[in-house]
């Protein structure tokens, strides 16, 4: 029966995006009868009280953690006290089954969790929110254009996550090798095809990889009365919106300033997650929101805007295309990543990354003939409501953890 079955995810930490996801397919697993205690790090301060969370180890730990780690360039070789200190509650609760998420950032010692996990033959379920468990140290790896990551990362051009001064790609390739494989019952789990493409061509393929999209709360982000048009006195434009944080190259910052300079004066850019730096690289004729009071400020802001514009270089499921549909606001993006996946031809248009012409010419059009109806917009945003996915992953670990092993994945779509 499903009450006698326990769980616990493990993450980096408990905001942001992943942080989120974490603690809503806990809420929905405990819904549907599980015993579920989510985890991550201990911080320094801002260790916010949560409802069947646990914050292990020192963060004391984690900070020499990280040291060692820019020192050698070793990730995930040190952080033994907080190991230790996991394995305490893991003793004592003694999970069927692990939810890994993020285990970035040196606040696990990764040998020493598989090892647990292998001796005590506990089914792992593994969600990657980006490249890193299968590449010598890189999240992303469409900028640099390397496909090291396939052979031995001995060549590396890319960016590691965390940085180091010393480049140990492959040693961290070899090490995750390792200790990522042979693991008797792991199944992993990609937010989009694109990246479950990429899971199967590494040593992951070695386990069953399906895609859950990420989702997002549609009762939360819907058309809504806007008056932040009239604030910022630009009503009689075609407003352009852009939201990401934090803003870089890699998130298309440039092509903003270069479709400020070239759209012309019936058209205004507006972008949200900035901050003083960011403005000092931006022109005059760009609006500038450094941050949002609450969800129902930036529900305004995608609700007035005409087209949601995503230049994003490098990605792998952004939800913000998500939100924007929800409030009847079109997409247009680049072909990166899993960015496209959101989409198709009733409420957005996609383009080759870098393609700024084409760009271009689509906003112009998308804007100016209204080809993409507010309703049908919201239509698509609904095949991604957070509340069905989070109850695939519950049936996910119905199927894992049920005796029928003929029925394994069953309910999940590949």
């Amino acid at each position: 029966m499903n009450r006698e079955k326990s769980l616990i995810a493990i993450n980096t930490c408990t905001n942001g995006s992943t942080g989120r996801i974490m603690l809503d397919i806990a809420k929905k697993a405990r819904c549907s009868g599980y015993k579920y205690i989510t985890f991550s790090p201990k911080k320094r301060k801002n260790n916010k009280q949560i409802n069947n969370h646990v914050y292990f180890g020192y963060w004391l730990d984690t900070a020499i953690s990280v040291r060692l780690s820019i020192l050698t360039g070793l990730n995930g070789c040190f952080s033994f006290i907080n190991t230790l200190s996991l394995y305490r509650y893991l003793n004592k609760i003694k999970p069927d089954a692990i939810h890994i998420h993020n285990l970035h950032d040196n606040y696990i010692n990764l040998s020493m969790l598989f090892k647990y996990i292998k001796r005590n033959d506990i089914k792992v379920i593994w969600t990657l929110h980006d490249c890193w468990s299968f590449t010598g140290g890189c999240p992303y790896f469409t900028l640099s254009g390397c496909e090291e990551w396939k052979k031995s990362c001995k060549h590396c051009v890319g960016f590691s996550y965390p940085s180091g001064r010393a480049k140990s790609s492959e040693i961290i390739l070899k090490k995750k090798k390792k200790i990522f494989s042979n693991v008797k019952s792991m199944t992993i789990v990609t937010p989009s095809s694109w990246l479950g493409d990429l899971a199967g061509k590494s040593f992951l393929s070695q386990y069953k990889v399906v895609t859950i999209n990420n989702g997002i709360n549609i009762s939360v982000f819907k058309p809504t009365e806007s008056d932040i048009a009239e604030k910022y006195g630009i009503k009689s434009k075609y407003i352009i919106l852009g939201v990401a944080m934090p803003w870089s190259y890699r998130k298309g910052l440039d092509v903003f300033i270069s479709l400020s300079e070239q759209l012309g004066d019936d058209f205004h850019i507006v972008i949200v997650g900035t901050d003083q730096n960011i403005d000092k690289q931006l022109p005059q004729n760009v609006t500038s929101i450094h941050h949002t009071n609450n969800l129902t400020e930036l529900v305004k802001i995608y609700s007035m805007a005409n087209l949601f514009v995503n230049p994003t270089r490098e990605e792998n499921f952004p939800t913000v295309n998500i939100e924007s549909l929800a409030c009847g606001t079109p997409v247009v993006t680049y072909q990166t990543g899993g960015s496209p996946e959101i989409i198709d031809d009733t409420c957005g248009s996609v383009v080759g990354c870098n393609d700024f012409e084409t760009l271009k010419k689509e906003i112009i059009r998308i804007c100016t003939s209204s080809v993409y109806t507010k309703e049908a917009c919201i239509k698509r945003a609904k095949l991604f409501d957070s509340s069905e996915k989070y109850t695939e992953y519950v049936n996910l670990y119905k199927e894992i953890l049920s005796d029928n092993k003929n029925n394994l994945l069953g309910a999940i779509h590949e």
